[in-house]
């Protein structure tokens, strides 16, 4: 598996690693990954991407890390400079402009650099580049329209995001964007490290807010505080684990970023109403 330098032209890397790392300069990318999970950082903070979302990276540096025990499937797509603005132009500008002046560039597209949903449209598309590759590779003008089509779904996502902007209580439009962008860094954090033993100092200096700006900026955004945001995260990883798994209690958490059994135990109840081991109980039961 092997990343490559920033080109003129849009193309996919497809690939299969356990161990991989990189560290280099990338065209504006979305990262999809399937069967584990990659971590990136970047000069906007720490993403963790995993089967069911997508990183949308601007162009510039970043480093990748896989490191599992299994192969994980990486498929991403890199898009070249200004095709953003194409789409977008076409998006945003009216018939009458666009026949009057068709190649004016001055509209630009703007993406923020997080990790989002993978809605059932942008899904189909994907797989028809991922699974017909070749058909595309041999007509180039399917290939490009399916670029296209990527990208419309990118653009509409942002509009999105916009949205939730507008909910901040701020006057300028500047200042929203921009506590937009810091939550939004303590947000993927705590999706990257949710497994580790957070504070609430430690999520709200990695954003450059203060604890009590974070919170409620958080919850504004995400109708949830930080530390519910873990919970949920650290339940569904414990879930998988009492699936997939015949990890004891203890390791199982260890493995959520807890301390202590009875704190997994009390939260894992406090959510799902039953314990952990009438869970595992429960689906083996379930099984037979």
């Amino acid at each position: 598996m092997t990343e490559r330098n920033v080109r003129k032209s849009n193309y996919i890397l497809h690939a299969k690693s356990a161990q991989f790392h990189w560290d280099g300069t990338g065209l504006l990318s979305i990262k999809t990954f399937s069967n584990g999970k990659a971590y990136y950082k970047t000069n906007r903070g720490y993403f963790a991407v995993d089967e069911g979302n997508y990183l949308l990276l601007n162009q510039g540096s970043y480093t990748i890390t896989i490191d599992e025990q299994k192969e994980v499937e990486s498929f991403c797509v890199f898009f070249q400079e200004d095709f953003a603005n194409d789409v977008f132009r076409n998006l945003s500008t009216s018939e009458h402009q666009l026949l009057d002046d068709p190649y004016t560039t001055h509209t630009s597209a703007s993406f923020f650099e997080k990790t989002y949903e993978q809605s059932p449209i942008l899904t189909h598309q994907l797989n028809l580049l991922k699974y017909k590759t070749d058909q595309y590779q041999n007509d180039s003008s399917l290939l490009d329209e399916q670029f296209h089509s990527i990208m419309d779904s990118l653009l509409r996502e942002q509009m999105k995001v916009f949205k939730e902007i507008n909910q901040l209580d701020l006057v300028r439009k500047s200042t929203r964007e921009e506590i937009y962008k810091r939550v939004s860094t303590a947000h993927e954090y705590i999706r990257a490290f949710y497994d580790k033993q957070l504070t609430l100092d430690e999520i709200a200096a990695v954003s450059c807010l203060s604890p009590n700006h974070l919170l409620r900026n958080y919850s504004t955004i995400y109708k949830k505080t930080p530390f519910q945001h873990i919970a949920e995260l650290r339940i569904a990883k414990s879930i998988t684990l009492l699936k997939t798994t015949k990890y004891s209690m203890t390791d199982i958490t260890y493995e959520i970023g807890l301390n202590n059994p009875v704190s997994f135990s009390r939260l894992f109840k406090q959510h799902m109403g039953i314990s952990p081991l009438q869970y595992r109980k429960k689906v083996i039961s379930d099984k037979k």
